[in-house]
């Protein structure tokens, strides 16, 4: 078998159009996610270059304008990592709205109250998601134009899109990587659009290049593997990246992981952790709100000390002083920071690395094979297909 080469294009989906089928199983490391992390910085920069080419990017950018202008609804969608990552987008496209917001809204309810006469805009990295078609048919039932990002235009998904933002290069790991940032990138392009400034794709690889620290997520991984599950926490645009990385450690690892709002953890939900549970913080304080975000972090990491918990955390490295260094004995992974981008893109796209790094160091810590998501195991086959 050739060695993998990060800076080579992954395939596109098939053609005639068809689902991915399970990865084949490999013994050990690298495992294709492993090559999947390897590959996004380079990915990316190709996928902003295809961007600045696709005349959809500009359709949409008008579209998702009006509607913001006019106070139509603007709906996010999707599910699972494709579900985060419309999370992403709509906090990003947010952000730059002069008026009127975008709303995520996970595909199944987005299929039973789809936006009248707005904008959905849906995420599904292969695009034959079950929920999410569902949603972009009743969105147009609805009166509203549909967009989908996914990967190729020949898929059930986007014959139901009025556009569609093909990203090309397709996850070849079902514990996906590429099929979050993928869309990450392409909202990030949108919202430069909406601002007026293009995304700065060598800003965006460099800061891709800066996040894979390896060492750092083998030492936290070594520090949280024997916790008989997780309690991961975020705020703001690092709310989403907290789900995600719960996600991807419940499918990679298989080890019990919660999302929850950094404040949210406060309100109950200690009283069933003890020294078995482990706490990851998630911090890049994207939103710049300072120190208020700052101290609410540190008081959760104070509370997981005081229940003797294993505690790390992915920390924008501009914030690692805040945080004492005790407060995090299971590890930390340093998050960078990118001058040339608005801090909130720079704080969604750097996360995506060093939080898949660290689920997939979960996963050989645990002896499991990321790739398959547990589907070679028969039960968890049938459960799928239930």
């Amino acid at each position: 078998m050739a060695a993998f080469n990060p800076e080579t294009p992954l395939p596109s989906a098939p053609n005639p159009w068809a689902g991915s089928e399970m990865p084949a199983r490999r013994d050990g490391p690298p495992y294709l996610m492993t090559e999947m992390i390897a590959a996004e910085p380079a990915l990316a920069d190709r996928l902003l270059r295809r961007l600045a080419r696709d005349r959809a990017l500009g359709q949409v950018e008008v579209l998702v304008r009006g509607a913001a202008a006019q106070g139509r609804p603007i709906i996010t969608t999707g599910c699972g990592t494709s579900e985060h990552a419309a999370m992403v987008a709509a906090e990003l496209l947010t952000g730059v709205m002069d008026a009127g917001s975008a709303w995520p809204m996970q595909a199944l309810e987005a299929a039973r109250r789809p936006p009248a006469n707005g904008v959905l805009l849906a995420v599904s990295h292969e695009g034959g998601t079950w929920a999410t078609n569902e949603a972009l048919k009743a969105a147009r039932i609805a009166g509203s134009a549909t967009v989908l990002i996914t990967v190729s235009d020949r898929s059930p998904g986007a014959q139901l899109a009025d556009h569609v933002l093909v990203t090309t290069e397709q996850d070849q790991s079902w514990c996906h990587t590429v099929g979050y940032l993928s869309p990450m990138v392409t909202a990030a392009a949108l919202a430069g659009e909406l601002r007026g400034r293009p995304l700065d794709r060598v800003a965006v690889q460099a800061l891709l290049d800066a996040a894979g620290h390896e060492s750092a997520a083998e030492e936290a991984a070594g520090g949280l593997s024997s916790c008989s599950r997780l309690l991961i926490v975020g705020s703001g645009i690092d709310y989403p990246a907290a789900r995600e990385l719960a996600l991807k450690i419940e499918e990679g690892a298989r080890l019990p992981a919660s999302a929850l709002q950094l404040e949210t953890i406060r309100h109950g939900h200690l009283a069933a952790a003890d020294e078995r549970t482990g706490l990851i913080l998630v911090l890049t304080d994207g939103e710049d709100w300072g120190e208020i975000v700052i101290e609410r972090s540190r008081a959760v990491l104070r509370s997981a000390a005081a229940l003797g918990m294993p505690a790390a955390a992915l920390l924008a490295a501009d914030l690692g002083d805040d945080i004492p260094g005790a407060l995090t004995p299971a590890g930390r992974l340093g998050i960078p920071v990118a001058g040339a981008l608005p801090r909130q893109v720079s704080a969604a796209l750097a996360t995506a690395i060093p939080l898949q790094l660290l689920a997939e160091r979960l996963a050989r810590a645990r002896g499991q094979n990321p790739d398959t998501i547990g589907r070679d195991d028969p039960r968890q086959a049938a459960a799928g297909d239930a």
